[in-house]
């Protein structure tokens, strides 16, 4: 018996809920932990550097947050452009994404 992972079974396309809140927790968590990191070597860092990259976090936290309100909506995991289902596979990666990869594409061309 093979433990090739490439025969068993597919992937559901859409990720339930539950597995969608567990994703955007470990997402959180883990943006919170490097905010922190952040404070605690601040005395170190250059400042606009550090302005920068705890910009970016926030970013992403707040993406996170309405990635929260999309399943709360029942609309986590559709395209906000096109509507289309975005790909669980995009999903593992970007938990908080609000596009499938062709939208994205076309929104920051």
């Amino acid at each position: 018996m093979s433990l090739d992972a490439s025969h068993t079974e597919p992937r559901p396309e859409r990720l339930t809920a539950h597995e969608a809140r567990q994703r955007l927790e470990h997402a959180r968590s883990t943006r919170l932990t490097q905010l922190r990191a952040l404070h605690e070597s601040a005395q170190s860092a250059d400042d606009q550097l550090l302005s920068a990259q705890q910009a970016a976090i926030e970013r992403v936290l707040k993406e996170i947050d309405d990635a929260f309100g999309r399943v709360d909506a029942g609309t986590y995991g559709t395209c906000l452009a096109c509507a289309k289902p975005v790909p669980a596979e995009r999903l593992e990666i970007l938990p908080y994404t609000r596009f499938c990869v062709a939208c994205q594409r076309r929104t920051t061309v």
